[in-house]
């Protein structure tokens, strides 16, 4: 694991960031693990967030993040980061609102190179099922997105 910049340690699994010394280039969940002391200013200042965001879901994250994706991926993600924290949306609705498939929307979310930053643990199955998370369908990351809806005070089936 030494090709992150830092790991953060979180409840039950890690996160990985991946940086330039401009910008957040991914950030990874990882099984629980030893962190890793930050090796650039930006990473920890990553570090400094991704612990604030752990304590306070309400936190805003101001990482300056490395283009990435596709027009489609970006416009997804754009209406992901709108989804108030302690709220969800389903992938059909994300769908209908930039009129694509819900299949479109699950696979861009699961391209999301910055998971809590871009929060796509708050796109759910329109029956309000976790459906997937992270293109896994199950195991540690959809334990994961369990923990973070909860996290944000929000029960899921």
């Amino acid at each position: 694991m030494t090709d992150y910049q830092a790991i953060v340690a979180a409840p039950g699994f890690a996160l990985g960031v991946r940086c330039s010394a401009d910008e957040i280039l991914e950030i990874e969940f990882l099984p629980a693990c030893q962190e890793v002391k930050p090796q650039t200013l930006l990473a920890k200042e990553a570090v400094r967030q991704l612990r604030a965001w752990l304590k306070d879901p309400q936190f805003e994250f101001t990482l300056p993040l490395a283009p990435a994706g596709t027009p489609f991926q970006r416009k997804v993600w754009a209406q992901i980061s709108a989804i108030p924290c302690g709220q969800t949306r389903s992938y059909g609705d994300l769908a209908e609102r930039i009129g694509s498939a819900p299949r479109a929307v699950g696979g861009a979310c699961g391209a999301n190179p910055y998971p809590l930053v871009v929060p796509c643990h708050r796109v759910v199955a329109r029956d309000g099922g976790l459906g997937g998370f992270n293109r896994e369908r199950g195991g540690l990351l959809l334990d994961i997105k369990r923990w973070l809806l909860a996290h944000e005070g929000m029960r899921q089936q």
